[in-house]
């Protein structure tokens, strides 16, 4: 039932049916190394749609300092808050990501998406292209200039570019992660080398193939504000 994969009752359901933790797709060891190339551990984090998954407290474990958690569940989130009432540095708060107006703009130097049910339950429920458009826009302006919005998942450029490039002010890069689940054999590509990217996503498929076994992780930093400094505008307003 995809069309109720962006109403907080599905997943209130789920997680009343299965407690047990579950991580989407890659778990913290194998995405460690991309973070440390994006992210500091004094960072001021948030993880949308984080579900009941050990990302958040596998972070601050190895040290990041602030990670904010929000999911759409309340019944997931009771549960986190009751297991982590203790750790410090890790907090969870139910939200939508289509909505956080509890957080103030520019606020967050990451926001992580980890597959989790934030943009699938958006891109495959009712209005896809409306909520998803929500979403970005709220990541954005949650985003300090020079912040990072990483999310992984299972889509292709083909797929995704086009909603993220929908936000002008995003510089792009991608990374490829080999699935746990691949056949043994080389490694796809370097994590932490992105894949050169061209218009359309077009250059993955001759590089890596039509199908390959991999994660998709889209790294959108936010360029700087064009405004100028808020002392040139005291000046301004003082000649005025």
């Amino acid at each position: 039932m995809t069309h109720a994969y962006g109403e907080p009752s599905y997943w209130d359901q789920r997680y009343q049916s299965d407690p047990a933790t579950f991580d989407w797709y890659q778990k913290y060891p194998s995405l460690a190394p991309l973070f440390d190339r994006y992210l500091l551990r004094h960072h001021r984090l948030v993880l949308v749609g984080c579900g009941n998954s050990a990302l958040g407290e596998s972070m601050v474990d190895d040290g990041y300092q602030d990670v904010v958690n929000i999911d759409i569940s309340s019944v997931v989130i009771e549960a986190m808050q009751k297991k982590h009432m203790d750790k410090q540095g890790l907090k969870y708060i139910n939200m939508d990501v289509r909505d956080m107006s509890l957080f103030q703009s520019s606020s967050f130097d990451a926001v992580i998406d980890k597959g989790t049910h934030a943009m699938i339950s958006i891109v495959c429920g009712h209005d896809a292209m409306h909520n998803a458009t929500k979403m970005l826009l709220e990541v954005d302006r949650v985003l300090k200039d020079k912040g990072v919005y990483i999310l992984i998942t299972y889509g292709g450029p083909s797929y995704r570019l086009y909603m993220l490039r929908s936000i002008q002010r995003w510089a792009i890069s991608l990374h490829v992660i080999d699935r746990v689940e691949k056949s043994p054999g080389p490694k796809t590509w370097t994590l932490t080398n992105p894949v050169p990217l061209n218009t359309d996503g077009s250059s993955i498929a001759t590089l890596l193939g039509s199908n390959p076994e991999v994660h998709y992780i889209y790294v959108c930093t936010k360029l700087e504000s064009q405004r100028p400094p808020q002392n040139e505008i005291d000046d301004v307003t003082a000649e005025q």
